[in-house]
């Protein structure tokens, strides 16, 4: 009895242990340094992680590549979150990575620094960028911890500055893998909602890796494209994170956030009572001024005839209009010095000025073409006459406009090259320069002696 036999092409086998190979292993974290970094042009990288007893080949794809926040270098030490898998064509062992972080607080600092120089050379810490906060702010949101120090702190210190000012909570992860999207998440809550003149990014004080989601690239362009503003509060003062830099404004500390944010209700109370003070004097004197000019108004009022007072009261009237008039053409002329920058920055930034600089680089490229054109049709035009020269040169027509000819036995049309290959009465062919002469072939004269 014959058994039959499962016969495994090479395909099949190398497909079947990838799937065992994807299936039988989880995503997993690997620490390794790298080697072997390649860089080709799709955009993907590929590279080897390895420690001191082996190493193994690993993939990056472009769009994974696109989040990373530091360079890759070999010899660098990172953490690699991947998938096991094989490579079917060369039957490779392999990682597919998904996330790569540095290994270590030296590491992350690098990346800082990597990450830090590349935003600045975009101009994300631009200070014309900066918003101004408001000054009396009608709520204020927190996106931070729920249950940190921090939360307790920004809500004590607004307390005591201003009771009044309404504070709403936008919870986030301040710390750990997850942290960046979930602040992200909040900063995109909070803008949706609207509800909020001004937003405390803040978390209390810890170690570099501790605060690595603050300094996450996402998390920095989100807080660019906020539309409301954004005051930062992380850590403590000596500390500086990606999210401080890019922010409207940095406090050394959360406490400090609140400062800025909140007005201090006692200062209000002292300068509100000082100009409560200024416009109860103003209005006194003004009270008394009034009250000596109905006074001296009462006493002119029984001597000046009616007309007299009258023409006064036009006199007056002329007056004010004429510093209404200078008052309103100086309020205009002031306008008009404020808007002449505008208009001037309008004019530079108009389609119109782009178009003419459009058009006058087109023309540019076009004299270039045109140019190109020429020369190239005279170098093609000037070989073409050598060429043509060398032929004539060569041609047999050339040697016949020289004056020779060309004979041939007709009908069949033979060169004729010897006088021993014509017999008397052939009907011969002269081609000349000129032309075709037939002629008949004549018995030769005898020699004379």
């Amino acid at each position: 009895m014959e058994f039959s036999r499962d016969i495994h092409s090479v395909s099949r086998l190398v497909s079947e242990a990838r799937a065992v190979l994807e299936t039988g292993f989880p995503r997993l974290w690997v620490r390794g340094e790298i080697s072997n970094l390649a860089q080709p042009g799709s955009g993907h990288l590929y590279f080897s992680l390895k420690d001191a007893g082996a190493q193994v080949r690993c993939a990056l794809w472009r769009s994974k590549r696109q989040r990373l926040a530091f360079g890759l270098a070999n010899g660098q030490q990172v953490l690699a979150r991947a998938q096991v898998s094989l490579y079917e064509p060369r039957g490779e062992f392999q990682l597919l990575i998904e996330h790569l972080e540095p290994d270590g607080e030296g590491a992350l600092r690098l990346a800082f620094e990597q990450l830090k120089q590349r935003l600045a050379a975009e101009g994300l810490f631009e200070a014309a960028l900066k918003r101004p906060l408001p000054p009396f702010p009608r709520q204020v949101g927190l996106i931070t911890s729920p249950s940190g120090a921090a939360v307790r702190d920004l809500i004590t210190v607004l307390g005591r500055r201003f009771p009044a000012l309404p504070v709403l909570i936008y919870p986030a992860q301040v710390q750990g893998e997850s942290a960046p999207e979930s602040l992200i998440a909040a900063l995109e809550l909070a803008n949706v909602r609207a509800e909020c003149d001004v937003l405390i990014l803040a978390r209390g004080g810890g170690s570099l890796e501790d605060l690595n989601a603050f300094n996450d690239e996402r998390l920095a362009r989100a807080v660019r494209a906020s539309r409301i503003p954004v005051v930062s509060g992380v850590g403590h003062e000596i500390d500086v994170t990606i999210a401080d830099l890019v922010a409207d404004q940095r406090a050394a500390t959360p406490s400090a956030a609140a400062e800025l944010v909140a007005p201090s209700g006692a200062h209000l109370r002292e300068r509100v009572a000082t100009l409560s003070n200024r416009l109860i004097a103003a209005q006194r004197r003004r009270l008394d001024a009034a009250r000596q000019r109905l006074n001296a108004s009462r006493r002119h009022l029984s001597l000046l005839h009616p007309s007299a007072r009258l023409q006064q009261q036009a006199q007056r009237l002329d007056r004010a209009e004429w510093r209404l008039r200078t008052l309103i053409a100086n309020r205009i002329s002031e306008a008009r010095r404020r808007l002449q920058p505008l208009v001037e920055r309008l004019e530079r930034q108009a389609p119109a000025h782009r178009i003419e600089r459009a058009r006058c680089q087109l023309e540019a490229l076009e004299r270039r073409l045109h140019r190109a054109q020429y020369e190239l049709l005279t170098h093609r035009r000037e070989r073409l006459w050598r060429a043509v020269a060398g032929l004539e040169a060569r041609s047999p027509l050339g040697t016949l406009s020289r004056g020779y000819a060309i004979l041939t036995r007709l009908p069949e049309g033979e060169i004729v090259r010897d006088p021993a290959q014509v017999a008397p009465g052939d009907r011969l062919q002269i081609r000349v320069a000129g032309g075709r002469i037939e002629a008949v072939a004549r018995p030769s004269a005898p020699a004379l002696d």
